[in-house]
C-alpha cells in the first residue's frame, strides 16, 4: 500500500451544515435558531450555569445542606486526657500512638487537643497542637515536637 493509496473510512468525514444559504438548502432563514429569543440572537452565547438571570445553581451550593468542602484539612484527634494513661518519660508519636491503640490507623497527620489534665512529663511530637495542650505538656516537664 502506498502513501496515495492511504484513504479515510466511509463515515469518518462528514460535511460541516452549512447554515444562512437560502430555504431550499434545509439551513435557510432562521438557520435553525428558531424565531426569537435570546438564543436566536448574533453574538456570543450564554455561559455554562446561566439561568436565564435567576441566580445560578452552582453559587448557591454551598450553603444547601449536604455540601462538603472538599479541600478541609482532616486530622486525627489525641486528647491530652488519654495521654496521660501513658507511662513517664516516654516519646510519644504516631506511630506509638498506634501501638498503645490511641489510634486505629495513621491515615491522616494527629493533632494534640488540650482536653483533660496531664501529670506524666511526655515527649509529644505531632503534627499540630492547640495552645492549651501546649501549655499543659510544658507544664506537666514534658517536651512538645511539631513533625
Amino acid at each position: 500500500m502506498m502513501e496515495h493509496e492511504i484513504t479515510a473510512t466511509a463515515g469518518a468525514r462528514k460535511k460541516r451544515k452549512r447554515l444562512g444559504r437560502g430555504d431550499s438548502s434545509g439551513h435557510g432563514s432562521y438557520s435553525g435558531r428558531g424565531m426569537k429569543g435570546q438564543k436566536s440572537r448574533s453574538g456570543k452565547g450564554l455561559k455554562p450555569g446561566f439561568e436565564g438571570g435567576q441566580l445560578p445553581l452552582i453559587k448557591g451550593l454551598p450553603m444547601m445542606r449536604g455540601f462538603t468542602n472538599i479541600f478541609k484539612d482532616k486530622f486525627h484527634i489525641v486528647k491530652i486526657g488519654d495521654l496521660g494513661k501513658l507511662t513517664d518519660g516516654t516519646e510519644v508519636n504516631p506511630q506509638t500512638l498506634v501501638e498503645t491503640g490511641l489510634l486505629r490507623k495513621l491515615k491522616y497527620p494527629v493533632k494534640v487537643l488540650g482536653n483533660g489534665e496531664l501529670s506524666v512529663s511526655l515527649s509529644v511530637f505531632a503534627h499540630k497542637f492547640t495552645k492549651t495542650s501546649e501549655k499543659k505538656i510544658l507544664a506537666a516537664g514534658g517536651r512538645v515536637e511539631l513533625i
